[in-house]
């Protein structure tokens, strides 16, 4: 914003200013520095190197230091940081401090020290006037500085109030009705916008309600689609199921037709088709049978073998002939 001031002054030595009204500005909040967390290291300028002592205005000249002594004393000081460095690793430390944290020296010292020197000390009394009352402080008057002047401004000299106030008021009534004019287009135009606003969102509800109904419609045609598509390939598919199996069942008829006969006469021939009761037969009554033949055979064998071994015994010994009789008998 351009702020611009004029001053004027009339060849009859009247001083005139004017300035267009503007806005106070701002200042910037006072605040205090930050306070640095860093540790200050101070130093005794009376033995740094840099100063230079003597004369400022005379010419320097630094001396030659000798070889020798530059060695010693890099020696002494390589002992001193050697000592120095070994003492800081025996001295026993506390943890580093962590993230954030700092170490702070503390007095761990007792406070109360037992004097154990005896200091002599005698008493002395005095006795002092007493208090007299404050004299009234006289009033601070400054010195007088500067020169004194003086004018005198009549009315109407500097400015007319009524002449000079109606561009001032022109101006601010013209500024309050150009303001108001615009804030009531500001108005009409939102208002405007906002029945634009309307009539669009109606019209795109619209639009989308018949594009979700289009959409719709053609998810239901796409599904009926598939569904006739899976309804046919499923017919498809059982037609060809059934002309398979047909083709199978025609092959495997004509296919047994000459195999079965040969199959059922093996199977017969091997046993697996029988009568049941000659199965049983054979199972049960033919092994019981010849069992008990077995045994008559048996039995029969031993009886004669017995009578053979009587009859031996019998003409062999003709002196125990009562004994044999006895046990023929018993027989």
């Amino acid at each position: 914003m351009a702020l611009a001031s004029h001053s004027h002054r009339d060849p009859g030595g009247t001083y005139t200013f004017s300035s267009r009204p503007r806005a106070v500005e701002s200042r910037s909040k006072y605040r205090e520095p930050p306070a640095e967390q860093t540790q200050r290291q101070y130093g005794n300028i009376m033995y740094d190197r840099r100063v230079v002592r003597g004369n400022t205005y005379a010419q320097h000249i630094l001396p030659t230091p000798d070889l020798a002594e530059v060695q010693r004393q890099q020696a002494v000081r390589k002992r001193i940081l050697a000592r120095r460095r070994a003492a800081e690793q025996l001295r026993l430390r506390t943890p580093e401090p962590l993230q954030g944290r700092r170490h702070t020296d503390v007095q761990t010292d007792l406070f109360l020290e037992e004097l154990s020197e005896v200091i002599e000390a005698t008493d002395t009394e005095c006795q002092t006037d007493e208090f007299l009352d404050r004299p009234a402080t006289p009033l601070f008057i400054p010195a007088k500085t500067g020169k004194d002047a003086e004018t005198q401004i009549e009315e109407g000299e500097l400015f007319n109030f009524d002449t000079e106030v109606q561009p001032i008021l022109e101006v601010l009534v013209g500024k309050t009705v150009e303001q108001s004019l615009l804030e009531v287009m500001e108005e009409e135009e939102l208002a405007c916008l906002r029945a634009q606003q309307r009539a669009f969102e109606e019209l795109r509800n619209n639009e989308l309600a018949e594009v979700q109904r289009l959409q719709e419609q053609e998810r239901r045609r796409r599904e009926e689609k598939e569904r006739r598509i899976a309804q046919q390939k499923e017919v498809l598919k059982k037609e060809r199921e059934t002309a398979e199996k047909v083709a199978a069942l025609v092959y495997t008829q004509q296919y047994l037709s000459s195999l079965l006969p040969a199959v059922f006469g093996s199977l017969r021939d091997h046993g697996y088709f029988y009568d049941p009761v000659e199965k049983d037969i054979e199972t049960n009554f033919l092994p019981w049978l010849v069992a008990e033949a077995h045994a008559n055979l048996e039995k029969r064998h031993a009886s004669r073998e017995l009578l053979d071994n009587r009859y031996e015994l019998l003409f062999t010994q003709p002196s125990n002939q009562k004994t044999t009789s006895l046990s023929h008998n018993s027989i």
